[in-house]
């Protein structure tokens, strides 16, 4: 007889819901079969989460992503992709068919997604729910960059602490709490004089760009109001938050 973790792995292998994994850089360690034919994946393959969401959208396949501009999305998804232990959502592949996806990460930066298909459910109740959910990210997003916004990292770093009992309410022992990195543009003031507001928002835009693209998914990069910037690392000590944003600049 199979032993329990063989019996285990068939049993994903072989469900019609969706299961994958993903490591604390956001590369794909695990999909089962109906995972990799919503996504189009090869048994063993390993991507990115970006550059798999890339590599469907010019392919036109996978999941349907509505914009102009896939760069920006990524950005603005990645800005808020993993920064919680939980979180459920709507989904719609472009060959149809709706999934309600489930993401949860593990401390260590792992997360599971499990998505089942809801195709069945009335459409009038799933727009309801994604026009819902739009707003939602809408609302936790910095409309001139793309990232996150002064109240999502506001509720990160809260979230941050609260883990760690260091909020009034919150019980267990003080441990890490992780470190917060307030970043500030040199000279932005002088752009803006000598060269025109746009010109301080490009600038402003291809700076938070160049940072999401390097922070860890447990992480979080938000803009909080002008040319200040804010890099939330949970679970940090000092000493690795100082290396992360050494290698950043």
């Amino acid at each position: 007889m199979p032993d329990t973790s063989e019996a285990l792995a068939q049993l994903y292998e072989h469900t019609p819901v969706l299961v994958a994994a993903y490591d604390m850089f956001d590369r794909l360690r695990y999909a089962n079969a109906s995972f990799r034919s919503a996504f189009f994946l090869a048994l063993g393959e390993a991507p990115f989460w970006g550059d798999l969401m890339r590599r469907n959208f010019y392919a036109g396949r996978g999941t349907v992503i509505r914009t102009a501009d896939f760069e920006a999305w990524l950005m603005s998804t990645q800005s808020r992709r993993g920064k919680i232990g939980f979180r459920a959502f709507e989904t719609d592949l472009v060959e149809g068919r709706w999934l309600w996806m489930t993401e949860t990460v593990q401390p260590n930066g792992w997360m599971l997604c499990i998505a089942s298909d809801i195709t069945s459910l009335r459409a009038e109740e799933r727009s309801v729910r994604q026009d819902r959910d739009l707003a939602i990210k809408a609302s936790h997003t910095d409309d001139l960059t793309g990232v996150a916004n002064r109240r999502y990292v506001i509720a990160r770093i809260e979230d941050m602490l609260s883990r760690n009992g260091r909020l009034p309410g919150h019980g267990g022992e003080a441990g890490v709490a992780g470190c917060v990195a307030a970043l500030d543009l040199d000279n932005f003031k002088y752009i803006n004089d000598h060269y025109g507001h746009q010109a301080g928002d490009l600038i402003l835009r291809d700076f938070a760009r160049r940072i999401q693209g390097q922070v860890r998914r447990r992480d979080c990069f938000g803009r909080i109001g002008g040319e200040e910037f804010v890099l939330v690392f949970p679970d940090t000590s000092i000493t690795q938050a100082r290396l992360l944003v050494e290698q950043m600049l």
